[in-house]
Formats: structure tokens, sequence, C-alpha cells
């Protein structure tokens, strides 16, 4: 099941996206399906009536990975990390599908990084690898954008990675996926940069949602950012940028200074 938010007008909504691929309509859902379930109202709009925005703003907060594909890893000269290396963007980092990233002025250096994001479905925490699938709401595409030479001379990734709009997730979210080999590819300006599959990961998507509950407690909304494959490179104003993964759609998203 596809769950997109959207705004027709003015209030944005929950829908269930249904129909094949440049077809597709929007069911209308009651209220919010973190806290509501999924409950139709019976009114549809056509897909390309709509504005998609970010499928969830996460109430509390965005939880990064970083090196989590060998082939990025080595392309970055690092090395892997003996446990998951976590890093929290803010909420306000969140952005939805179409919309600008807006550049920030104390960067010349911002990178792409196509990745496959978790979104959590129910408060939890110290959650075993058996019981995760149980509090997992669903799967979406996220571009983990990054100043690259702030993060460089920063002790912290807080700002490299967490400026306002460094965060664009969608088109929807996925609730009936399994992350553990999904091809993930970015495209800057239609020219291929990114390819890999989620098999490729240090650490699964289920052990990452497992590791991070033992830190912090995970609420409904909160997203995981599971890492990136080779391929990043930078992104300037103008430029757009194409994350597909296989089995949830695109997210597409245009840099502006």
């Amino acid at each position: 099941m596809r769950i997109a938010r959207f705004v027709v007008q003015d209030d944005p909504m929950f829908g269930v996206v249904e129909g094949a691929t440049g077809s597709e309509e929007i069911a209308v859902i009651q209220g919010d399906p973190f806290y509501n379930g999924i409950e139709p109202t019976g009114a549809r709009h056509a897909l390309e009536d709509v504005r998609l925005l970010a499928p969830v703003i996460p109430r509390s907060k965005v939880v990064g990975v970083g090196r989590n594909y060998a082939d990025h890893i080595q392309e970055m000269n690092s090395e892997t990390p003996a446990a998951p290396l976590l890093f929290l963007k803010p909420n306000t980092s969140v952005i939805g599908p179409g919309d600008p990233i807006m550049l920030p002025s104390f960067s010349d250096q911002i990178s792409y990084e196509a990745e496959l994001a978790i979104v959590i479905g129910r408060i939890c925490k110290d959650v075993p690898l058996e019981r995760v699938d149980d509090v997992v709401f669903g799967y979406t595409c996220a571009n983990d954008v990054t100043a690259r030479d702030v993060q460089k001379t920063d002790d912290q990734w807080a700002r490299a990675k967490g400026f306002d709009t460094s965060c664009p997730i969608g088109p929807w979210i996925e609730t009936d996926l399994n992350p553990d080999n999904l091809r993930i590819t970015g495209a800057l300006d239609g020219d291929l940069r990114q390819d890999g599959s989620t098999s490729e990961m240090v650490w699964g998507a289920r052990e990452l949602v497992s590791y991070v509950s033992q830190a912090f407690t995970l609420l409904p909304g909160d997203l995981i950012l599971t890492g990136t494959p080779a391929g990043v490179g930078l992104i300037t104003d103008g430029q757009r940028y194409d994350i597909d993964i296989e089995g949830i759609g695109r997210l597409s998203n245009i840099a502006r200074r």
C-alpha cells in the first residue's frame, strides 16, 4: 500500500495511491494513518491533480546512518565503523517531492546521497530483531543532502547534514515491502550517478531499527536513513537529482541558491 500526503487546495490530507503508473488516483483517508489507521472517506483525486508533500513530517527526529555501504566507504577513503555510525537531522530539514533544495550560503560543496528511509509506525524502545517488522510503518526514498566541506571542518555533522531542506523524502510510503534486496539509483539531470542495492548494506534495515532503538525511543513518523551507495557527488544551482528505489518510486528535487 502506498500512503501519500498531499494538498489539493489548502489543507494537507493523506491518501492511498492506487492504479497503474500514469493513471494513478489517490483515495483520501480519514485523518492521520499513524494514529487513525486507514479509513477511506470515499473521496478520490487523480494523482496529477494534487501536489504531493513529504509523506510524513517526523514529530521527533530523523536518524541518519553513515558509512553503511562498502563501496561508498571506499570512495570516501574511510574505514568501516565498528558499529552503525549515527547522526541526527532535525524535522525542519524534511521537504517533499518537487520541493527545492535550498543551497546554504555557508557551503560551496553540497552533495546528494540516495537512500532508503525507514518510517517508524509505533512508539518503541529496545526492539529485538525478530520484532522489527511490527514497528515499521513502511519505507520511502530519501536524499541525505550534505554540505561536504562543512562535514570535513566541523567536529559534529549537525550543520553539514541538518540544515533546512537537507532531507527530501517521498514520493510516498510503501507499507508492503521487503527492504533486503532493493535496487537504489540516483541520477543528476538524467545522468546515472548512483546504482546499488540494499543487499550491499553493512547493516541491514532491520538491524538498524533494532540498534537505533537501543539509544532512542522511536515515535510514529520517525525516520531512519540507511546510508548511501557509491557515486555521491556535488549538486549545484538548477540541477535536479532523481532517486529511484525498487518497489517505491521516484523522488525528484532541484537545487536552488
